[in-house]
């Protein structure tokens, strides 16, 4: 069974609350120690400020009675803590020989005095000693300062006691309320942080909830965008992905009726006539001729439709050195065979390129079936090339009926036919798939394909495609003077094998 993993949301406010809790636990935990440390020095300052009180005490103190200094170390430290006074949270105690003797008289939390273990520790200690006990209220700072008066024999010492834990109640509880309003600070961040998360993630629920929603049937749904942050972005960019795809599926259901209804009437043609079939032979052999014609042309339908969907792939395109002179006249020999027109070679440019020749080929021959196709006899069928401004363009003229403004993008279309045919499709297809298949083979070039009116009438169908020479990607030789995109007089200035060949087929 598969594990179910948070939600984003639970995951942004799980982070954002470890986050703002460690971000609040430090300082807090921080100060704690910080003001602990603080108080410890405080103590043993204040045990050290005692025993120098004790010592200046010693030296100038004397009984009232009689003014002279004190016989014995009891009495001293009796007279000593008589005239000073412990602070908050301090007493004072002597001892003489192992026993508590006198304390001072300010109350405490724990009479210390009283536990003979902890008078037996204090009473053992060798000189001056500052050290920890433990107590019922907590921990306590002591120091130990022993006192000698001479001629007294008695072990007389003083114990000054700071119950450190109770001094830090204050402390104590200024870190409680920090933690208590850490705790309400971070209570409030984790609703904060929730509310945002939800805020900032609702419109990725809405692509996930739409993309549940999105099935081949319906893809008009689109996100409303709102803002011009990252997730604003987002949904911005799967709104284009959408229109992408109810585009692509759009076309690939007309793609798909259109075929299936081009290749219907030929298997309907073929179908009726084989049922309708007679015994005679002149009768099987005229079927024949026409079934067999009927498979030649779906064959080719079949064959434009693969070139259609390879022109897709990486692949399509196998780019060489392509002399646009030799490229042309080498189109209109072959175009001769199309049918009886008046063929004729316009300006064309010397310049050799980077282009899959064949291709182009293929594309101008597409050209030259559609002229054919809407020429008569005799009328003028010329093409040409050229270079301007780092673009190459070839085009096919014909003297026909032109083209509408109106079908004039419609036309490239699959399956697209405009115009009246004046003569049989040389080509023998007949569905509209050449001049797609022109416009695919000019955008794998980075370029594209178009028509516009002929000067003195007729179409011009032109490819356009960025130029790339040969010396651009790491030749040492250079284009000469009449390749490098001029071409103003669109006339050949140098006799060579291409000029050669242009004459042999003439130029009409």
């Amino acid at each position: 069974m598969r594990r179910r993993t948070p939600s984003a949301r639970s995951r942004i406010v799980g982070w954002m609350l470890l986050l703002v809790g460690a971000a609040l636990a430090a300082p807090t935990f921080g100060i704690t120690v910080i003001w602990q440390a603080q108080l410890d020095r405080q103590v043993d300052e204040q045990l050290r400020r005692e025993a120098d009180k004790l010592r200046r005490f010693a030296k100038t103190a004397r009984e009232p009675s009689s003014g002279r200094p004190f016989p014995d170390a009891a009495s001293l430290l009796t007279a000593f803590m008589t005239v000073n006074l412990p602070s908050r949270e301090e007493t004072f105690f002597s001892i003489v020989d192992g026993r508590a003797d006198r304390r001072s008289s300010s109350e405490v939390p724990a009479r210390l005095d009283r536990d003979e273990a902890v008078v037996a520790r204090l009473a053992e200690v060798r000189g001056t000693e500052i050290g920890w006990l433990d107590s019922p209220a907590g921990k306590v700072r002591y120091g130990v300062i022993p006192v000698r008066v001479e001629g007294d024999p008695h072990d007389v010492r003083l114990a000054v006691l700071e119950f450190r834990d109770r001094q830090l109640r204050e402390e104590r509880q200024v870190g409680k309320m920090l933690l208590v309003t850490a705790g309400g600070a971070l209570l409030c961040a984790g609703l904060a942080s929730w509310l945002v998360a939800g805020r900032v993630l609702a419109p990725i629920r809405l692509v996930r909830q739409t993309a549940e929603q999105i099935g081949e049937s319906d893809l008009t749904r689109r996100l409303a965008v709102t803002g011009t942050d990252d997730v604003a972005a987002l949904a911005h960019t799967f709104n284009h992905m959408l229109d992408r795809l109810e585009s692509a599926f759009t076309t690939q259901r007309r793609f798909l009726d259109e075929v299936a209804h081009e290749l219907r009437t030929p298997i309907t043609v073929v179908r009726g006539h084989l049922e309708l079939m007679d015994e005679e032979e002149e009768a099987r052999a005229e079927t024949r001729a026409l079934v067999v014609d009927e498979l030649d042309r779906m064959s080719r339908i079949v064959e434009d439709l693969l070139l259609l969907a390879k022109a897709e792939r990486p692949d399509f395109l196998t780019f060489g050195e392509t002399n646009l002179t030799d490229l042309i006249v080498d189109v209109v020999a072959k175009a001769r065979a199309l049918g009886d027109r008046h063929w004729r070679v316009a300006a064309v440019s010397e310049a050799t390129v980077l282009v899959d020749g064949q291709r182009l080929t293929q594309g101008l021959i597409q050209l030259a079936a559609n002229a054919v196709r809407h020429t008569r006899d005799g009328d003028l069928v010329e093409m040409g090339s050229a270079v301007r401004e780092g673009r190459v363009v070839l085009w096919v003229r014909d003297s026909g009926p032109g083209v509408g403004p109106e079908d004039r993008e419609r036309i490239f279309g699959r399956f697209a036919q405009a115009g009246r045919v004046a003569s049989p499709d040389p080509a023998g297809t007949g569905i509209g798939l050449g001049l797609a298949i022109v416009r695919e083979i000019a955008q794998a070039h980075g370029g594209t394909a178009w028509v516009e009116d002929a000067g003195g009438g007729g179409a011009r169908f032109v490819i356009d495609l960025p130029a790339h020479f040969p010396w651009q990607r790491g030749h040492h030789e250079q284009p000469d003077s009449h390749s490098g995109g001029r071409d103003q007089d669109l006339r050949l200035r140098r006799e060579g094998p291409a000029q050669q060949r242009l004459r042999h087929h003439g130029r009409r």
